[in-house]
C-alpha cells in the first residue's frame, strides 16, 4: 500500500508522527511524506524511518488566493504522479488543499486529522469573519470527499457538526492527539527537589511555556501572570521556547525581547529537542485560547512535570483539575497567576501531579497505541495482521 503523509512542516511531521510512520513502514507500506521545504535534520529523520520525502509549495499563513491555488495545482500534480492508495493529511491548508487535490485525481482513500481550529475560527474580527466564513466553505468541500475525518477533542467536533462542515453521517474518528514518545520523552528528575517527604527544592522554580510565537497561545497573559508573581516571588524564572512567527496573530521577537529586558521572561529561542529544556524546568505553562491536543503538555507530562493550562478545548483533554496539573479560565491573568503560585507555596505538589501525569502518559497517551488506533481506523494493514 502506498501511503502519502502530508503536512505543513518537515519538523512538525517528524516531531509528530514519526511514530505512525515507522508502524506503517514496519508493515510493509510505501510511505511518501509530502511536506515544503525543510531543514535537513528533520529530513533525514524522516528518511531514516524509511520514508520518501517530496516537495511542495505551500504559504502556510498566508492568506493570498493566488498562492493557495499554486498549492492546489502543485498537489493535484503530485497526486496524479504517484498515484498513492491513501492520503493521510494533518493541518488545516493540508487538509483543505490536499483532500481537494487528492479527491479530483481518483485517491481511493482520504483521512483527514483536524488538529486545530486555527486563527480562521476566533471571528472576532470584521477580516476574521470573513477568513472564517471562507474556511468553513473550503472545508465543506474538502471533507465531503474524505473517508474519515480524525478530530482529537469533542468540542471541535461538534463545531464542524454544528456549523454544517461535516453532516451528522460523516464518518468521524478520534486520535489522542498525535500521542506522545513515552520511551523517548522518559522521566527525568525534578531539578533541585529533595524527596524526604517535605518536598523541598534547593533551587529557583523554573516555569517553561513551549509554543509557536502567537497569541492564541497565551503569551501575553503568561507575561502578565509572571510580571504579578516577581513582585512576590522574584527568584521565580518564567521561560519561554518556541520559534518566531509572522503574519496575523503573532508576537513580534521585539514583543518578546522587551518582556526579557524588563525581568519578566526568559526566552529561550527555538530547538529541534525539547526535552533538555522540559527537564530543566519544574512545571509547564500552556494559557492557550484553544487546542486540537496540546502535544507540548504531553511530552511535559510524559517527563513527570505538571501542567497549568486553560479550561478550553484541547488543554482539558489532557489535564485534569488537581491530579496531572491545574485548569484555569481562558483570558484570566490573575486566576492564571494564582495556580502559578500553588506550585510555589507548595513544591510538593510538583512531584506529586508530575507522577500522575507520568502514569497518565504512559496509560492513556502513549504514541505506539495512539498509532494503531489510527491505523485502524482507517483499515490499514499492521504489522500484526501480517503476522
Amino acid at each position: 500500500m502506498k501511503i502519502v503523509v502530508l503536512g505543513n512542516q518537515v519538523k512538525a511531521m517528524r516531531n509528530f508522527w514519526s511514530v505512525l510512520i515507522r508502524q506503517m513502514r514496519g508493515a510493509g507500506h510505501e510511505v511518501v511524506c509530502c511536506a515544503p521545504v525543510g531543514d535537513a535534520v528533520s529530513r533525514t529523520a524522516l528518511e531514516a524511518l524509511g520514508a520518501r520525502l517530496e516537495q511542495y509549495p505551500l504559504d502556510r499563513k498566508g492568506l493570498n488566493p493566488v498562492r493557495d491555488l499554486q498549492t492546489l495545482a502543485a498537489l493535484l500534480r503530485f497526486f496524479r504522479r504517484e498515484k498513492p492508495d491513501l492520503l493521510f493529511a494533518s493541518t488545516i491548508k493540508p487538509v483543505i488543499y490536499g483532500c481537494l487535490a487528492a479527491r479530483a485525481a481518483g485517491v481511493p482513500h482520504i483521512y483527514a486529522t483536524i488538529t486545530g481550529l486555527g486563527y480562521a475560527f476566533e471571528a472576532d474580527t470584521p477580516l476574521k469573519k470573513c477568513v472564517n466564513r471562507l474556511g468553513r466553505l473550503l472545508y465543506r468541500a474538502a471533507l465531503s470527499g474524505a473517508e474519515g475525518v480524525f478530530f482529537q477533542n469533542d468540542d471541535d467536533r461538534e463545531i464542524f457538526f454544528r456549523s454544517g462542515i461535516l453532516p451528522r453521517t460523516a464518518r468521524v474518528l478520534k486520535a489522542r492527539g498525535t500521542g506522545v514518545d513515552t520511551a523517548r520523552f522518559a522521566h527525568a528528575p525534578l531539578p533541585g527537589y529533595s524527596p524526604d517527604g517535605r518536598g523541598r527544592m534547593d533551587c529557583p522554580p523554573v516555569f517553561l511555556l513551549v509554543a509557536r510565537l502567537l497569541e492564541a497561545k497565551g503569551l501575553h497573559e503568561y507575561a502578565a501572570a509572571a510580571q504579578e508573581l516577581k513582585s512576590r516571588y522574584p527568584q521565580a524564572r518564567f521561560q519561554l521556547l518556541g520559534p518566531p512567527e509572522q503574519g496575523l496573530g503573532s508576537v513580534s521577537l521585539d514583543q518578546v525581547r522587551a518582556w526579557q529586558k524588563q525581568g519578566i521572561v526568559e526566552y529561550l529561542g527555538e530547538t529541534a529537542d525539547v526535552r533538555p529544556y522540559v527537564a530543566a524546568a519544574h512545571v509547564l505553562v500552556l494559557p492557550s485560547w484553544r487546542e486540537g491536543t496540546p502535544t507540548s503538555v504531553m511530552e511535559g507530562m510524559s517527563m513527570g512535570r505538571p501542567a497549568v493550562v486553560t479550561d478550553v478545548p484541547g488543554c482539558r483533554e489532557v489535564v485534569r483539575n488537581g491530579v496531572n496539573g491545574l485548569l484555569v479560565p481562558p483570558g484570566d491573568t490573575r486566576a492564571l497567576a494564582q495556580a502559578m503560585e500553588s506550585f510555589l507555596v507548595d513544591p510538593g505538589a510538583i512531584a506529586r501531579m508530575g507522577h500522575a501525569g507520568r502514569q497518565m502518559a504512559v496509560c492513556e497517551f502513549d504514541a505506539e497505541k495512539v498509532a494503531v488506533g489510527i491505523l485502524e481506523d482507517m483499515r490499514v494493514p499492521t504489522r500484526e495482521d501480517s503476522l
